[in-house]
């Protein structure tokens, strides 16, 4: 017979708990303790973060806890910056589910709304993909500290030292693991080109910003870029009643092929972080130059609107302002507009996070080991070269040795290991990975505590009286 599944979340709750008592999860604490110090230490708790968290408490490393300067329920860009209709990732993907069926969105779902409004269903709403994040962090129930936010980071050989701010003021953290979930900008932040610096900022945002959209009703727009990005930001201005938008590309022609999709199955979620440094280098920029494509539905939704206009070939060569006004001069000519969003991207830049100086000072880069011909000074040269484990690699060996102590599963670790920190496709696959590195370096930080454990070890499975010992041979 068919299951029809949970009706409701409380059935799909009781469903995972059973799940997890079948699977005897989590098993006992095997940790050793240490008064004061975390095991590990989580920046950021959003999906990456939880997905973290979970990972570790299935192999029962407990003494964790998340930091995330957002408030609780808006952790992640899917209530700020994020301006997608939908998801762009397909529904059916387990995502940060961990193998468990009754974790995934789906499941999440149906126990709602039922199996005919699944099927219905083409896309998930970025708020709901939020509001199942939010069920996904009550139902594992990780301990996070919100509205706090990482201000330094330095170590030493037995641990890392957080400094914190949070509604009760700085404090300090520390832990023998460090793990940086903070997201697409975790290293860096928007990127803006250095043209648009010398611009007066009244006339322009990043699209990363905060946009007051409805202020630019009745007025002329442009958006910069090619991506999926670009074209969230022009809907947004259309449906706030711009008069016009113009989305200005570089390119020749707009991006159609996503090649990300291409690359998308488990030898590539599994094995990329095996590859040799030019292939993985090879892979991450082929994809990166032939550009990654709005979703279809998001580019109907600006191309509906008649006062909505996408020039290719058109580069912005010079802004100057003229009276409260920005004239733009691109390679298609000129035109005159109210305001300019920057759909430029984010990129690894150490200087936008002054918390993580301790970090990119000792820290080995790409550039440091290997750099495609004619790359040199690109965004790439700059991401950090980590080890198998995601750990941060000293570049002076010996200068930081605690440095390996701390793990990016951000953004920022993609041309190291692939789309497995970030992305919902390879989210689990990364997670687990991960948990499971950290795992076999706290066992083998702490084995003469586990052998001592051994020795001590004394609880019989015999009684002595199970059996009686013959007098000799007969």
């Amino acid at each position: 017979m068919t299951d029809p599944g949970p009706r409701s979340l409380d059935e799909l709750e009781a469903r995972l708990a059973r799940d997890l008592d079948l699977l005897t999860l989590p098993p006992a604490d095997w940790v050793p303790p240490q008064d004061g110090v975390l095991d590990v230490a989580i920046v950021g708790a959003g999906m990456a973060g939880l997905t973290a968290a979970f990972a570790l408490r299935k192999v029962s490393i407990a003494g964790i806890r998340l930091f995330d300067r957002a408030p609780s329920g808006r952790e992640g860009p899917w209530a700020t910056y994020a301006r997608m209709e939908t998801l762009r990732s397909p529904k059916t993907l387990a995502g940060p589910a961990l193998g468990f069926s009754n974790l995934t969105f789906r499941a999440w779902f149906e126990a709602q709304f039922g199996r005919a409004a699944w099927e219905d269903l083409h896309r998930i709403p970025r708020l709901q993909w939020l509001d199942y994040l939010n069920w996904y962090r009550r139902v594992t129930n990780p301990p996070v500290e919100n509205g706090t936010a990482l201000t330094a980071i330095s170590g030493d050989g037995s641990g890392v030292t957080l400094e914190l701010t949070g509604p009760e003021g700085p404090w300090r953290v520390r832990a023998r693991r460090v793990i940086l979930a903070n997201g697409r900008d975790g290293l860096g932040g928007p990127f803006i080109p250095p043209f648009w610096t010398a611009v007066d900022k009244r006339f322009w945002s990043h699209a990363h910003e905060s946009i007051d959209f409805a202020a630019l009703k009745g007025k002329a727009v442009a958006v910069l870029g090619a991506g999926a990005g670009a074209v969230d930001n022009a809907a947004e201005a259309l449906e706030a009643g711009a008069a016009k938008v113009f989305m200005l590309v570089r390119r020749a022609e707009l991006p159609r092929v996503n090649k990300g999709i291409g690359a998308g199955h488990p030898g590539m979620v599994l094995g990329f972080h095996t590859l040799s440094d030019e292939r993985r280098w090879a892979y991450n920029q082929y994809i990166a130059d032939s550009g990654v494509p709005a979703p279809h539905n998001s580019m109907l939704r600006c191309s509906r609107h008649p006062n909505f206009a996408l020039l290719t070939r058109c580069p912005v060569e010079a802004a100057e302002p003229d009276g409260d006004r920005l004239v733009l001069r691109t390679g298609r000519g000129t035109v005159t507009v109210d305001h300019v969003v920057l759909a430029t991207g984010f990129s690894v830049d150490w200087a936008q996070r002054p918390e993580l100086a301790g970090i990119a000072r000792h820290a080995l880069l790409w550039r440091d080991r290997y750099v495609a011909l004619g790359k040199e000074g690109g965004d790439f040269a700059e991401h950090p070269y980590l080890g198998p484990d995601f750990e941060f690699l000293e570049r002076v060996p010996g200068a930081a040795p605690w440095l390996s102590r701390i793990h990016a599963f951000n953004y920022a670790a993609s041309l190291s290991h692939g789309k497995v920190t970030g992305d919902i496709p390879g989210i689990s696959a990364g997670a687990e990975r991960l948990a499971d590195s950290l795992a076999a370096a706290l066992f083998t930080e702490d084995y003469d505590r586990h052998w001592q454990r051994l020795l001590d070890f004394e609880t019989p499975e015999l009684l002595g009286d199970e059996w009686t010992e013959a007098e000799g041979f007969r």
